[in-house]
């Protein structure tokens, strides 16, 4: 694809399908959740039990990253004793893709076989009773990047013109989440998530405005990802790190070793709750 000239339907399936051809060439098995993991959560890929590692730039029409933080590729391989194809690292459309682009790999996971998608990230958080380095899950989100991914003539064979997102974060999973933080002593908070454009970080009034529209946190990805998801009738889990706090009155300029630190020292909490949610799903 080239992000210069949108893709047609047909197109675009087709190079969708050839993008899972290359990735069943190197992972036979049928990978049931899907995982993508965003800023400064990358070394989770880790634990898994690794068959294949292929980076983004090898898999046909494949979006490649270009944060620093993020390493792209595309490992599969079993984790928790289940197969999973994870993505460390994703692309955002403040890096001039657009959110077809964007939810590119969500495509390619549900054509792999995924039936469950676990997306992570990196968030600021706005709710005073959220702390640095909080693990929140989302229970519901704000698109306010002024696009949505599913724009255009709808891809009639991922799904529905109009897919409902009355639920597009799995009430099941958060509560299965939820149970396996509160088993492990972890504190586990939750949250909308309202998702914007950036690269910019907001000012102190913009952080009211999103504050006051019913939103807990913010980040500039995760939504793309959970509308393409949803269309294609995967069940979605999210889980965000709070990496900086962004309360108006007493915002400090951004420190962005200090956001990849915080996400770092996360990772292990992080983990510990994915293990415990893929193990019994």
């Amino acid at each position: 694809m080239n992000h210069l000239t949108p893709p047609g339907p047909q197109e675009l399936m087709q190079a969708l399908r050839r993008a899972v051809e290359a990735v069943r060439s190197r992972f036979a098995e049928r990978p049931r959740v899907g995982m993508i993991l965003g800023t400064g959560l990358g070394s989770l890929a880790t634990d898994l039990e690794v068959t294949a590692s292929i980076p983004y730039s090898e898999i046909p029409h494949f979006p490649v990253s270009t944060v620093e933080s993020h390493e792209g590729r595309l490992v599969l391989g079993r984790f928790s004793g289940k197969a999973v194809a994870v993505l460390q690292g994703r692309v955002h459309r403040y890096e001039g893709y657009s959110l077809a682009e964007v939810v590119f790999p969500v495509r390619v996971l549900g054509l792999l076989g995924a039936e469950v998608l676990i997306l992570t990230g990196a968030v600021g958080g706005m709710n005073p009773f959220l702390e640095r380095g909080d693990l929140v899950l989302l229970d519901d989100h704000i698109n306010l990047m002024g696009d949505n991914p599913l724009v255009g003539p709808n891809l009639d064979e991922l799904g529905p013109r109009f897919p409902d997102m009355s639920e597009p974060y799995d009430r099941a999973l958060q509560k299965l989440a939820l149970q396996v933080a509160l088993e492990q002593g972890i504190r586990l908070q939750r949250g909308v998530y309202v998702a914007v454009p950036g690269p910019s970080l907001e000012t102190r009034a913009e952080y009211r405005m999103l504050r006051a529209l019913g939103a807990d946190v913010v980040g500039m990805s995760t939504v793309p990802e959970v509308i393409a998801a949803r269309h294609m009738g995967l069940k979605v889990l999210a889980l965000s790190v709070v990496t900086d706090e962004c309360f108006p009155d007493a915002l400090e300029p951004v420190d962005v070793e200090a956001i990849l630190r915080t996400a770092r020292e996360a990772e292990p909490r992080l983990a510990a709750v994915i293990r415990g949610v893929i193990a019994r799903i």
